[in-house]
């Protein structure tokens, strides 16, 4: 027997006329990064987000209760790009198994992590603020899994490399502390006035008392020059020359 509602259903199962699909949950974080990455943090609100989807706010609160939860969601999804690779590739980066490859192997992987991370903060500058305090919240159990991720899967690519728990964790701290610190000198490396061609007018530098700052002054050069991929590399070679030392030991 064909009911009135199997009548009123639609032939194919599609939503009656009018009726949009619920949204999901990657909608609601892909417009909020969105956001983010256009106006900053403090853009974010629940009634902008619902301006933005076209949809009531209560809509978002059945996959985010509040505006903590977002970032949360924020964070995990722009921290999914940051997966660790297994193995370098031609390029030095890595994509593979670490086990399969050389001894140093390891550092190549570690080398193609620090410029995925490099490339990801770039592309989300107001989300990097978040990555470094978000997962710091709360008690690390009770962090949300893909803000966890990164950490176990360089746990597991330092003790393949021959570390032991323990010297894997410290290698894994040494390691994400000069990379965030990279980073976040990186992105806040500012030039004052882009218009001008000397680099002490660019940089601003000439606002500075000579007698009090007469190195940096004298730096305006170099500062205006700073290539972070180039410097990433370098403090990277002495990072893990440390490392290196340490797990021959």
């Amino acid at each position: 027997m064909i009911s009135d509602a199997d009548h009123a259903r639609p032939a194919g199962g599609t939503q009656p006329p009018g009726r949009r699909p619920a949204l999901t949950r990657e909608q609601i974080l892909t417009a909020a990064l969105q956001m983010i990455d256009e106006d900053g943090v403090e853009a974010l609100t629940m009634r902008r987000l619902g301006q933005a989807l076209d949809r009531n706010p209560m809509a978002i609160y059945r996959h985010a209760a509040d505006k903590d939860a977002l970032l949360d969601g924020v964070v995990e999804l722009v921290a999914a790009e940051l997966v660790a690779p297994r193995r370098p590739n031609r390029n030095g980066h890595g994509d593979g198994d670490v086990s399969e490859v050389g001894d140093h192997a390891w550092e190549a992987v570690l080398r193609g992590i620090a410029h995925t991370f490099r490339r990801v903060a770039l592309a989300h500058p107001h989300v990097v603020p978040l990555l470094l305090t978000r997962p710091l919240s709360g008690p690390l159990a009770l962090r949300p899994l893909g803000t966890l991720r990164q950490l176990e899967e360089l746990l597991e690519l330092f003790v393949t490399a021959g570390f032991d728990p323990q010297g894997a964790l410290h290698a894994a701290r040494l390691f994400t502390g000069f990379l965030y610190g990279h980073v976040l000198h990186e992105l806040q490396d500012q030039i004052d006035n882009p218009d001008e061609t000397d680099d002490l007018l660019r940089l601003g530098l000439h606002r500075l008392p000579l007698t009090q700052f007469p190195r940096l002054r004298s730096l305006a050069a170099v500062l205006a020059t700073y290539d972070g991929a180039t410097e990433l590399d370098e403090g990277l070679s002495i990072v893990l020359a440390g490392l290196r030392s340490q797990l021959r030991t």
